[in-house]
């Protein structure tokens, strides 16, 4: 009887694509994509209008290598805490795919080609800021806080502010008080919208030796200390439109997008639960996407494109 053969190569791309995915999952994408939507806005308020073509793109390109190098890293100090925690034990790391010297070694590569293409391409201060964001997440946040404090999602979340410091610089060459307060919203924003999410998965946290608030405070603490944030989130965007001269367009979008936030926090005061807790995380990011995007649409509709 004939048989056909089956060539013993077939299942290469196969094993090259689940590779590749896997390093792309190191970067943590979704992520990335939440960072980023804060630094182009940031960048048409800097310009007072458009910015060229490439200077964004290279602004992105860079910023996403940096963030994509310290989100790597992260997984590699973590791993051992990614495998207990059932929603990121699907992680390369954890699932062997990519082995842990292969993740660092890529990691670090990511940051020193971010660092070299935003000094060539953007300037020096935006490459020092962008590769200091990523000291400070890695050393402060994963290595120290994570483990050891219940605000470590409080400090830690500066590294994730520090994108909006990146867009105004590749613009100005410097930092000015306009991006100094857009740090604050976001350095503010970060606690109430991970803790939501940390709500739904305080037990994982707390199996994984990890004092995340909601792991170690009670629902009414966790729930207060939302609120309380929130309000500060609400104040600092309302400081930056006298700050950096921004229009009614802006104005509205911070004020009705802003007490939409602190309804869904009071919410989760109120009600205590997970399901008002992620429905506050969801909006959450709803709420940064809305308030950038008005940003830059104020800028764009009073300066021209």
């Amino acid at each position: 009887m004939q048989t056909t053969a089956v060539a013993p190569t077939a299942t290469v791309p196969i094993d090259l694509r689940a590779r590749m995915a896997a390093y792309v999952a190191l970067t943590k994408p979704r992520i990335i994509e939440l960072l980023l939507v804060t630094t182009v806005p940031v960048m048409v308020v800097a310009e007072k209008g458009l910015p060229s073509i490439w200077l964004m793109v290279a602004t992105v390109v860079g910023g996403s290598l940096a963030a994509g190098g310290a989100n790597a890293i992260n997984m590699y100090v973590d791993r051992d805490i990614d495998a207990v925690m059932h929603r990121t034990q699907n992680r390369p790391l954890v699932t062997g795919v990519i082995s842990p010297r292969d993740a660092l070694a890529f990691a670090v590569n990511l940051e020193a080609i971010a660092f070299i293409w935003l000094w060539v391409f953007v300037n020096m201060l935006s490459a020092v800021l962008a590769v200091s964001a990523c000291l400070f997440y890695v050393f402060v946040y994963t290595l120290w806080l994570k483990r050891t404090s219940k605000q470590n999602i409080v400090i830690g979340g500066a590294a994730g502010a520090v994108p909006v410091l990146v867009g105004w610089s590749s613009v100005t060459n410097s930092v000015a008080w306009a991006p100094v307060v857009l740090f604050a919203v976001i350095f503010f924003w970060t606690p109430p919208h991970f803790w939501a999410l940390a709500v739904k998965y305080k037990d994982e946290y707390t199996a994984a030796h990890v004092p995340m608030l909601p792991s170690v405070a009670t629902m009414r603490e966790t729930s207060r200390q939302i609120v309380i944030y929130t309000v500060v989130v609400w104040a600092f965007t309302l400081v930056f439109a006298p700050v950096a001269g921004m229009g009614p367009i802006y104005l509205g979008a911070a004020v009705l997008a802003g007490a939409m936030f602190l309804y869904r926090a009071v919410a989760v005061l109120r009600q205590q639960t997970p399901k008002s807790a992620m429905k506050l995380f969801g909006f959450s990011i709803t709420y940064v996407t809305v308030l950038f995007a008005a940003m830059a649409v104020d800028v764009l509709v009073r300066f021209g494109l």
